[in-house]
């Protein structure tokens, strides 16, 4: 008899066993076959190229369908596109906006509809459908370009005074508001200080902004600059770029003004486009910030996979992003800068970029 029950109870849980491993078999199952909608801005801009095939093929790779969508800067296409994603049914959106307040009306349905709302890279704003936030430390970015500028100068030993000009991104991108502030709480010190002169005066960020990141925006900007400042021989020792996309047109300012690398000033920028990095090899740009977008690609996988299975989304920022509605839970990727000194190790060794492609 005690055999008898000691072979039932086996059996008992050997089904059981049986039962747990097809439930997680199921339940893994599940977890994939989800259509993630992939919302980027534009093809115009390397980085973004990049950032939408970085996230294709993470997602692909963890078993996601993948709907990418390039919305040209056109607002009015982007907010066409995440329409049609939504009553396409995707499972969760990933969205790199065009304009960080003009997505609310949409994404009402998608909340309705239950669908997660990751912003990437751009904090949505004035909505609360936006569950999380994927970004690098868009602060970190503007402070690493303005102690570039302290270092190259060497502002805490030089008299100076120095001359400088400023140029930021778009008014409609919320991240070019934490570059700008970040750089600047670097650089003001200096500027109060004399150390550093703003030739043209220009230091406010509605000053020295830059509609859309435009290269042709940025460079008409710095032509104008060198005709109404520096045309006379003033020289010009630095200007602080946001982004590589602005630094690209005011090099070619530069260039076409008769600026050489021998006199070339401190510039900064943002993405290392292929552009930028062969202006850095050249002796013109003097460095970019590096987001490596496959980091970021990975940990939205990480968020995407974590929403999907209900278990804890990793963010390690939920203080310092208000979209206009509250907090948006968020994960901070840290930026890094190459410069002549460091961008094989960054960028090549890395598998980044091939040698042939910064030829």
């Amino acid at each position: 008899m005690r055999k008898k029950v000691l072979g039932i109870l086996l059996c008992v849980m050997l089904v059981s066993s049986l039962l747990g491993a097809c439930k997680s078999k199921d339940t893994a199952t599940d977890s994939k076959g989800k259509t993630v909608g992939v919302c980027m801005p534009t093809k115009d801009l390397q980085r973004w190229n990049q950032d939408g095939a970085n996230m294709k093929k993470e997602l692909e790779a963890a078993g996601y369908k993948v709907d990418l969508q390039y919305a040209n800067n056109e607002i009015a296409t982007q907010v066409n596109q995440i329409e049609n994603m939504i009553t396409g049914g995707v499972d969760i959106l990933v969205i790199a906006s065009i304009d960080g307040a003009s997505l609310g009306t949409v994404l009402t349905d998608a909340k309705k509809k239950g669908i997660p709302v990751i912003a990437y890279d751009r904090l949505i704003m004035e909505t609360d459908a936006v569950s999380y936030y994927a970004t690098f430390d868009n602060y970190m970015v503007g402070t690493i370009q303005g102690e570039y500028i302290i270092e190259a100068l060497d502002l805490e030993n030089q008299q100076g005074p120095f001359n400088i000009e400023l140029f930021t991104g778009s008014p409609d991108d919320n991240n070019a508001r934490f570059f700008f502030a970040g750089a600047m709480d670097a650089l003001n010190p200096y500027i109060e200080s004399g150390k550093l002169n703003v030739v043209s005066g220009q230091k406010e960020f509605e000053e020295v902004a830059t509609l859309n990141w435009s290269t042709e925006a940025a460079q008409s900007r710095m032509e104008n600059l060198i005709t109404a400042y520096y045309a006379d021989g003033t020289p010009l020792d630095a200007v602080l770029s946001s982004n590589d996309s602005c630094a690209i047109g005011i090099t070619n300012a530069l260039v076409n003004a008769g600026f050489s690398k021998d006199n070339f000033p401190i510039l900064t920028g943002q993405d290392c486009d292929i552009t930028a990095m062969k202006n850095i090899i050249a002796g013109l740009q003097s460095m970019s910030i590096f987001k490596d977008t496959r980091k970021l690609a990975s940990k939205v996988v990480e968020m995407i996979e974590a929403i999907v299975s209900g278990d804890e989304v990793p963010v390690n920022d939920t203080k310092t992003y208000d979209n206009g509605t509250g907090i948006i839970p968020t994960y901070l990727c840290e930026p890094v800068f190459a410069d002549i000194n460091n961008y094989k190790e960054l960028l090549i060794d890395s598998g980044y970029y091939t040698d042939d492609q910064l030829k």
